[in-house]
């Protein structure tokens, strides 16, 4: 049944549990996929970056699997929808968390963060390390919103699909 089909019968087109989870699956795919491009044009990942890719690597075979369930096992897809829910509320937060360091709201890890001076014994760590990609400086805005800005909207949007993925799987 096509939408405008629905809509004129008074019908409303509906988020299922099927259809959320294949959307999870796809819009993971993409970002991996965007993620990847933008490595590829030159703008390397830094250790937050590649920590905040992990969700969508969860999301595919998650998605698939949650979409394979929905119609056979709705309580193992609503309960995979629940576990790609909770990874991807956790990486929205990561996200803000990394968006905040490099607007400088707050300081990033040291993992991945320097100030310019060294700490006692890191000259070693650092000739051997000497490629750092800083996690409190932007790589590539657009429109003025850094990647990880724009994975906070992405990871709380596919954090909704999944509740009401959930939601409909009851």
């Amino acid at each position: 049944m096509s939408y405008n089909s629905a809509t004129t019968r008074g019908e409303r087109a509906s988020l299922d549990a099927r259809t959320a989870a294949l959307v999870i699956a796809a819009v993971s795919v993409i970002s991996l996929t965007a993620a990847w491009s933008f490595e590829l044009a030159g703008y390397a990942p830094c250790p937050l970056c590649l920590e905040e890719r992990i969700p969508y690597y969860a999301g595919i075979p998650g998605g698939i699997l949650a979409a394979w369930f929905a119609t056979r096992a709705p309580r193992v897809a609503a309960l995979i929808l629940a576990a790609l829910m909770i990874g991807f509320l956790y990486n929205a937060g990561l996200s803000v968390y990394h968006a905040g360091a490099e607007w400088k709201l707050w300081p990033g890890p040291d993992t991945c963060a320097s100030d310019g001076t060294l700490k006692p014994g890191a000259l070693l760590q650092s000739l051997r390390n000497n490629a750092v990609v800083r996690c409190d400086e932007a790589a590539l805005r657009i429109w003025g919103v850094s990647l990880a800005g724009y994975n906070v909207l992405v990871s709380g949007a596919l954090a909704i699909v999944a509740a009401f993925g959930i939601w409909r799987s009851r």
